[in-house]
């Protein structure tokens, strides 16, 4: 039987069909789009495929704030995904996996599964949050260590997401309250109070925040550079697009002559202002910490114990940890967070964006999963989503332990590693089970191949 894998994202889906390899996936955004100089509606998959006008573009997410609330609008793209134009798949012939949103209501889990197993009536289901995949994916090394923490931050929101022996621990989760969608609006309003009015203009502005954002190493350094010399190395102008002929703009090269009727985008401090909102929520009145010191406070929120493992397995995914300089801005970070002597490791894949799909279709993988680990249309039509609860009981739960199979890593070393040391401490009030954890973990800390970015606190 055919299994279909679907990221459900905010801004965009990626989606594939499970053969005997990794597929790669199909990305389409998850949005119902009004062209009003073409006078369409543009639905899913077929918005870069027909609209011929970018300008102006007015979004219908089945998405707000991270849980589905327009079930038509994400019935019409799934429709779209599923039809011969993207996918080409049968339901009734297919088991489908699916990302649910964190903390997502018992009501909306139902309605879920309602959708899959009577709308589309797929043969089998399972559903669980993107972190919880995570481990049965080649993120965090050849083997997935017993205790990690994934931070995932995407369209909505940042989660914090501690992960122990391939369960989410649901009671250090920490949410932080801003996504791509913040960083965007944000830099809408900066160029528009500054130089053109782009507040109609969210494709386009997102495409220039994509192109042309990093994270500050420094950000009073590089902010004291960009008030000093108006022509410094890092202002970038912004050829924008005329949205007909062309649907995205481009950086301009040095010496590149432009055309009379090119408009230009000079982009200086908004480079890097608007990214730090990730470090710096307060600087847009957010009234919380930034994403260090909210991964501090979630692994403050663990067993005493076993806190060191998790600072040196720290996951990275999402979008916004595609920011270039983002990893390296976090390291000194949480070193200035974390207890002295732990070491601080991180992982991170080649496209963050995509680390959840592609666990996912590992988590798909596994020999007995239709079998044994989904749940099967003849359950859900025996017992209704109660069935959907005994595997998935609620957001509560993850995917089974990943078997202790070896797996190559795919984390990328931006510094040398090293081994946590064992614990000189023999008079914990643990159990054996997580005096286990301990010994296995810290053995594990820091030797996946391609490595992580590690440094020790001192």
């Amino acid at each position: 039987m055919v299994v279909v894998v679907l990221d459900n994202g905010g801004s965009s889906i990626k989606a594939g069909i499970l053969f005997n390899r990794k597929p790669e996936p199909r990305i389409v955004p998850n949005a119902v789009i009004r062209a009003p100089g073409d006078k369409a509606t543009y639905i899913g998959h077929e918005f870069h495929q027909r609209c011929r006008d970018f300008s102006s573009l007015s979004y219908r997410l089945p998405l707000e704030k991270g849980f589905v609330v327009d079930w038509d609008a994400q019935k019409a793209v799934w429709d779209g995904l599923f039809s011969d134009e993207v996918l080409n798949v049968n339901p009734t012939e297919s088991t489908l996996v699916i990302t649910e949103p964190y903390f997502n209501l018992p009501k909306l889990q139902e309605v879920y599964d309602q959708f899959v197993f009577e709308e589309y009536e797929f043969q089998g289901l399972f559903r669980a949050t993107p972190a919880s995949f995570i481990p049965h994916g080649t993120l965090l090394g050849e083997t997935p260590p017993e205790c990690s923490l994934i931070v995932d931050s995407g369209f909505s929101f940042t989660h914090v997401v501690p992960i122990m022996q391939g369960q989410v621990v649901w009671e250090a989760v920490k949410r932080l309250d801003l996504g791509g969608k913040l960083l965007t609006n944000h830099l809408k309003e900066l160029i528009s109070f500054r130089q053109w009015n782009m507040m109609e203009e969210t494709y386009m502005m997102n495409h220039v925040k994509e192109t042309c954002c990093y994270v500050a190493q420094d950000f009073g350094q590089d902010l004291e550079v960009c008030r000093n010399d108006p022509k410094n190395s890092i202002v970038q102008e912004y050829v924008l697009p005329d949205l007909t002929k062309q649907n995205a703009g481009r950086i301009r090269q040095p010496n590149e002559v432009l055309l009379e009727t090119d408009q230009v985008l000079t982009m200086g401090n908004e480079r890097f202002s608007v990214p730090e909102i990730m470090f710096r929520p307060d600087d847009v009145g957010l009234k919380q910490v930034g994403i260090a010191g909210t991964i501090a406070s979630s692994i403050a929120l663990l067993p005493e114990d076993l806190q060191g493992l998790f600072w040196a397995n720290i996951g990275l995914i999402g979008g916004n940890t595609e920011f270039p300089g983002f990893r390296t801005r976090l390291i000194p970070e949480l070193e200035s967070l974390a207890p002295m002597g732990t070491d601080v490791a991180i992982y991170h894949a080649d496209k963050p964006s995509l680390a959840a799909y592609e666990a996912a279709c590992a988590f798909a993988s596994q020999p007995h999963f239709e079998s044994e680990i989904a749940i099967t249309r003849e359950e859900y039509l025996e017992y209704g989503s109660t069935a959907v609860r005994r595997k998935c009981p609620d957001w509560r739960a993850g995917p089974p332990p990943p078997p202790a199979t070896s797996r190559k890593g795919k984390g990328r070393s931006e510094g040398p590693s090293s081994d946590v040391e064992e614990s000189e401490d023999s008079e914990s009030d643990t159990d054996d089970g997580d005096r286990s954890v301990v010994r296995r973990g810290k053995r594990k800390a820091g030797r996946a191949a391609g490595k992580v970015t590690v440094s020790r606190k001192k």
